[in-house]
């Protein structure tokens, strides 16, 4: 057989400090957010209004900030997690520009940590990728671990090296969105009269809404990313696996949560940057996912009045409505939830 095609990177084949810089650059386009859109019931104003956008300052909508992330994320996915058993978590997760339809997205990423697994079948691959747009401007910046079959159980196992990762992106960190003015916000048009101040270190919210997720959606939506994933698509393989059926794209799970954090947190229009986030069960075609969220701090943001900043912590669930708040996630998880992220976002005041 012709040896043109490649089958994807195996957890033997990674050693730290390695550098990846991944194919097919990707152009956005307002196509692109229509579908995204579709898919996700994503309801902030600043997203889905130029004229809204321009009246703050942009020269046009931005893109949903974890569109921008998917479209990063999705160009690793030949090189890092083609043979992915699970994406197991975030860190070190900042948003350093907006990202708008006609850029044009490219991702390089370094192995900054391996560690095998005690079966001996599968080991973790840490690493930071990192996506930029036309202009070579760094638009996003983040960490992943995921869990890589090996080709050859009986390969050796590279020497154990976890990378210590921050828990919290400190404020002083964040890239603020520059030449804008959120003060004068429409909160009539933006849907939330509740702005920054409004919110309380310790208050917990139900997003109330649940929204069931079908297969062809989750595929759809992996595809628009260029998310090339086996145990997204291929049953034929997938059905012999650990589940029997596809696993759904943890990412997938994220925009939903995040969309559905508008009932309740409408002007939270920015993700500044996200702390730290785990896929804490699958998540599968037919299960509905809600939604609730807890301030965990809030703080103010040098040289800007017209902007603040809240820590959220958002769980999400699969058929299982807010009834209770979860505990500490070192004290273990209910069933059923399958999303616990960690963020910050920014609001005007």
């Amino acid at each position: 057989m012709s040896d043109k095609t490649g089958s994807g990177n195996f957890f033997e084949d990674f050693g730290v400090g390695q550098v990846l810089t991944h194919a097919t650059p990707r152009t956005i386009t307002a196509g692109d957010v229509a579908v995204y859109n579709s898919l996700f019931p994503m309801r902030f104003a600043l997203q889905s209004s130029d004229a809204f956008a321009q009246q703050i300052g942009y020269a046009q909508a931005p893109v949903d900030d974890m569109l921008a992330f998917h479209f990063v994320f999705g160009k690793t996915v030949p090189d890092i997690s083609l043979n992915a058993v699970a994406n197991l978590g975030y860190a070190d997760c900042r948003f350093l520009k907006p990202v708008f339809p006609g850029d044009t997205i490219t991702t390089v990423s370094k192995i900054i940590g391996l560690k095998e697994n005690s079966n001996g079948k599968t080991g973790v691959v840490y690493v930071r990728s990192t996506g930029s747009n036309q202009a070579g401007e760094n638009v996003l910046d983040y960490v992943r671990w995921v869990m890589v079959r090996k080709r050859d159980e009986a390969a050796p196992a590279p020497e154990e090296d976890v990378p210590t990762l921050p828990k919290v992106v400190e404020p002083k960190h964040f890239v603020l969105p520059a030449a804008t003015g959120f003060s004068d916000v429409d909160t009539h048009l933006s849907g939330s009269a509740h702005r920054w101040g409004d919110y309380q270190v310790g208050e917990k919210i139900d997003h109330v809404d649940g929204v069931t997720i079908e297969e062809a959606e989750h595929m759809m939506a992996t595809r628009l990313y260029q998310n090339t994933a086996k145990v997204h698509f291929n049953q034929f393989t997938e059905g012999q696996g650990r589940f029997g059926r596809r696993l759904m794209y943890g990412g997938h799970v994220i925009s939903m949560a995040r969309a559905l954090t508008f009932n309740g947190l409408g002007n939270a229009f920015l993700i500044a940057a996200i702390n730290g986030g785990r896929h804490v069960a699958p998540c599968f075609g037919g299960d509905t996912v809600f939604a609730w969220s807890e301030v965990l701090d809030s703080v103010e943001l040098e040289g800007r009045s017209d902007l603040g900043a809240l820590r959220l912590r958002t769980i999400a669930t699969k058929d299982l409505p807010c009834a209770s708040f979860p505990g500490p996630a070192d004290k273990g998880y209910d069933e059923g939830v399958v999303l616990d992220l960690d963020y910050w976002v920014l609001m005007p005041r």
